[in-house]
């Protein structure tokens, strides 16, 4: 059995499929901008001097600000 082959096909249809945070957080800025995030999404890291790496620390350590991320970000898919 071709491991690459079945590694594809476990999730074909999930559009989270080997996307990192860090990825779907950038895609995110650069379609939408902090200023929007910070709306959508009211953390101190959004509004306060934004920045990936600040961004990241604190979604991988809140599970519910994570959760708010990602559901913006499979809007966005769903949308294209």
């Amino acid at each position: 059995m071709d491991k690459e082959n079945t590694e594809e096909n476990k999730q074909p249809n999930n559009p989270m499929h080997g996307m990192t945070l860090a990825s779907i957080l950038e895609i995110l800025v650069e379609a939408y901008g902090w200023e929007y995030l910070a709306k959508k999404v009211n953390i101190n890291c959004f509004i306060n001097e934004p920045s990936i790496k600040s961004s990241l620390a604190f979604l991988r350590k809140t599970p519910w600000a994570r959760e708010k991320v990602e559901h913006l970000y499979l809007v966005r898919e769903r949308r294209k």
